[in-house]
């Protein structure tokens, strides 16, 4: 339960740390206070002016119409008590039972009152605006009383308290905006790592916050030359390899001209073309993914371009597009993702029936990814096949026509290209009956 109450970001937590110390503070505080400084202090301020009405009533107490007056002048000039006498005037009892509002200084009026007077009384706190009214029975009246309520409440609270909650929220502001400041090389990271796992370039950046933060963002840099120095190896290799290879086969291409027609050689033939065609594929790729920088493209241009060379070439593919799908990409590298996807699924595009074959190509822009997808109306792939289908050299004849010129590359090869974007190809059902290519690349 208190989980799902905490805050989900660091940001939250951080603050939450902070406020909470404070707020607990805060109420230590005012609970103290109120239990002593305010609770004495109020007291002593209710028995001063409950004192000072008894020994008013000690003064009227059998005085003549002349005494009385003199008295009641003396408690309005000196005591801040404006008082008069209401002759004959008998308090109800529904007023003598009555109990003051349920706040400290009323209730300790009223204790104070009950202390020193001894007789039947009253208390208006809430009539007379600033001022209190007291109603004391007498023996020849009512002694009517008003007071300033100033007399029974101390400024210091009001103010001890206004200064206590000021303060801490100004210390509390300053520390969010302090805290926000610490959290954006921590945002800068998570976007750095985001982007590389997009293969998108991360350039260098200055180490910057606390001395964690400083050291995760040093570890990340030295992970990412890591991983640069490792592509570079790979590509070397892959050159080596190529050139390697290209040389003994341009041997055999020598060697078997001139041996001209005196055998059969279309096999050797075949074979040396699926060899230079595989290396050629592998080179191209390595190429393609380590050199070439991702840029701002639009994905509806590139998909158009792709079309109208499959167009060229005599293929029948419809293209639906959306709006708004430029994302930064390798635009030769998901070119080729493009091809060898479209190149499959007009190699495969067959329906069985005398109908010509179909391929319709859609991509559309969601709020967090833009979506490709290619769709044939071939025989297509059973779904416990597909994941074979991405291995390398991978040949579902059984699945697929057995007639493919491909050496089992263009799957594989599209779905390194869609996740070196930080993206994916998956593989389903199509609604023409067929294979369904789907990628999704994120925005």
């Amino acid at each position: 339960m208190l989980k799902r109450m905490l805050p989900k970001t660091l940001l939250g937590r951080s603050i939450a740390i902070v406020v909470a110390p404070v707020v607990f503070l805060q109420i230590i505080l005012a609970i103290v206070f109120f239990d002593n400084h305010w609770d004495s202090v109020t007291r002593r301020l209710s028995l001063g002016i409950a004192g000072d009405i008894s020994m008013v009533i000690r003064l009227l107490d059998g005085a003549n119409e002349a005494k009385k007056a003199e008295v009641l002048g003396l408690a309005r000039t000196y005591l801040d008590l404006d008082a008069a006498v209401i002759p004959q005037e008998v308090l109800p009892p529904s007023i003598t039972r009555n109990q003051p509002v349920f706040n400290i200084p009323d209730r300790m009026l009223h204790r104070a009152l009950g202390e020193r007077l001894f007789r039947p009384y009253a208390i208006d706190t809430a009539n007379f605006g600033d001022r209190v009214q007291i109603l004391v029975q007498l023996p020849e009246g009512v002694l009517r009383i008003l007071t300033s309520r100033k007399r029974l409440d101390s400024t210091t609270t009001t103010i001890f308290v206004l200064w206590m909650v000021g303060s801490s929220l100004i210390l509390l502001g300053i520390a969010i905006v302090f805290l926000r400041n610490q959290m954006r090389p921590i945002y800068r990271l998570a976007d750095m790592a985001d982007a590389l796992g997009k293969g998108r370039e991360v350039a260098d950046v200055r180490p910057s916050g606390a001395t964690e933060i400083r050291l995760a963002t040093r570890a990340f840099m030295a992970m990412r030359d890591r991983l640069r120095r490792s592509v570079e190896q790979r590509t070397e290799m892959l050159a080596g390899v190529s050139h390697d290879l290209r040389t003994p086969l341009t041997r055999v291409k020598l060697e078997l001209a001139l041996v001209g027609n005196q055998i059969d050689v279309s096999n050797i033939e075949s074979d040396i073309r699926s060899m230079e065609q595989m290396i050629e594929e592998y080179l191209s790729f390595a190429r393609g993914q380590d050199v070439e920088r991702p840029v701002n493209t639009d994905i509806a241009a590139l998909l158009r371009e792709v079309t109208d060379e499959a167009h060229r070439q005599g293929h029948s593919v419809a293209l639906h597009t959306g709006d708004n799908l430029a994302i930064p990409i390798r635009p030769n590298a998901f070119k080729r993702c493009l091809t060898n996807l479209i190149e499959n699924a007009m190699h495969y595009a067959v329906s069985g029936t005398d109908a010509p074959p179909r391929v319709e190509i859609a991509a559309i822009r969601h709020p967090a990814f833009v979506e490709i997808t290619v769709d044939d109306s071939g025989p297509g792939i059973a779904a416990e096949y597909r994941d074979e289908a991405f291995k390398a050299f991978s040949r579902l004849d059984s699945a697929r026509r057995s007639d493919t010129a491909g050496v089992g590359l263009g799957l594989t090869i599209a779905r390194d290209v869609a996740r070196s974007h930080g993206g994916d190809l998956t593989l389903h059902d199509s609604p023409l009956g067929g294979l369904r290519a789907l990628i999704r690349l994120p925005v």
